[in-house]
């Protein structure tokens, strides 16, 4: 955003896969970044990391978007140009087995943030969507046009918050949003410094497959090898973490520049099996990727790719990096990283990276 001032942005879930490498993206465009997370499905240690590749030091809050008055306290201490909210739960599996935990968490966290925003008259938003919203698409590739009709609860959440966003652009002039809707972010920063870091068993198939790559785990299951694809496994579009987080940054320079909101697919434009990403993967690893064939899970469909046109034409947003970049920054930061955040990077040999303070405030 060369042409623009830098902005105070408050990003929620910041700790988080997504949100983490958009921390670095925002930064190195000038922006200033206070994080807000709970640390449900993240670790302190992420700020750290986001200082050495930034050379900045990130401000974080404690705070779950369920509690109110924590998030009050947040925007009264603060003066933010804008927000990106990342802070959702975002496993589909999961959600079909816990879906009142997801319409707490996504929904009602969402509100709570719409509204502190709306109180501190903050006016702009970056929301962290997803193609979910699309369900099983009537036609490939997806375009915004399409005909929203979710599959599972996760997806609903989504759809819900999207339509909560939207009606609060309508009844207030002021407010302008971006929804971006993902297809499959994966991939980490080429630092190897940040990555995606699933608690318990993997619900993704890309920390899955680097799991498994490292020894954490003896196999691969695929879900579904009877699909109407050409191997029969899932097709999926994925991109890169680093390109999805440009466009977040991309996104807010939109809002403030032509002071409009949008809703934009954010996805290469080419599908690719599961079977195809775990080949790519064994080529730049080097590491062999045994795995079985297992049921279908439920929610999920047979191919979902996007059109990226809007997002190319609107932001002027094109991925630059390819299946294979994504699987090589996938496996160095598995590498650098065997057990996640919960020890330091290889890169470093002295002692353990300790937790920053934080500024405590109670969670919901």
């Amino acid at each position: 955003m060369a042409d623009q001032a830098p902005k105070s942005v408050l990003v929620c879930g910041g700790a988080g896969y997504i949100g983490s490498h958009a921390c670095v993206a925002l930064v190195e465009r000038g922006h200033r970044v206070v994080v807000a997370d709970n640390f449900a499905n993240s670790s302190q240690r992420v700020l750290l990391r986001l200082q050495r590749i930034t050379g900045s030091p990130i401000e974080c809050v404690r705070v779950d978007l369920r509690n109110r008055a924590g998030l009050t306290r947040l925007f009264s201490r603060h003066r933010f140009d804008a927000v990106m909210h990342f802070a959702a739960l975002k496993a589909v599996g999961e959600s079909c087995v816990r879906p009142l935990e997801y319409f707490d968490n996504n929904i009602c966290g969402t509100i709570n943030l719409l509204q502190a925003m709306q109180e501190a008259q903050v006016d702009r938003l970056v929301f962290s969507s997803s193609a979910t919203v699309y369900g099983d698409p009537e036609r490939v590739p997806v375009d915004e046009s399409s005909r929203l009709d979710v599959t599972n609860p996760y997806g609903r959440t989504k759809l819900v918050m999207e339509q909560l966003i939207g009606d609060l652009c309508t009844a207030r002039a002021t407010f302008r949003a971006a929804i971006l809707r993902y297809f499959n972010p994966v991939g980490a920063h080429p630092s190897g410094l940040i990555g995606e870091d699933p608690t318990g068993v993997p619900n993704n198939l890309m920390p899955y497959v680097c799991q498994v790559a490292a020894g954490r785990r003896r196999r691969l299951s695929i879900f579904g090898g009877d699909y109407p694809t050409p191997d029969g496994t899932g097709v999926r579009d994925y991109l890169h973490v680093t390109d999805l987080a440009s466009a977040h940054v991309s996104a807010l320079d939109y809002l403030v520049r032509r002071d409009a909101s949008l809703t934009v697919n954010l996805g290469t434009g080419r599908g690719v099996s599961v079977l195809e990403l775990v080949h790519a993967f064994e080529e730049v690893s080097g590491r062999h990727i045994p795995y079985d064939i297992v049921d279908r899970r439920p929610g999920d469909v047979a191919e979902v790719y996007a059109d990226p046109a809007m997002a190319n034409r609107l932001l002027g947003w094109r991925t630059g990096l390819d299946i294979r970049d994504m699987c090589r920054d996938a496996w160095r930061w598995q590498s650098l990283n065997p057990a996640g955040y919960e020890e330091p990077t290889r890169v470093r040999t002295g002692k353990r990276e300790p937790a920053p303070a934080l500024e405590d405030r109670p969670t919901a």
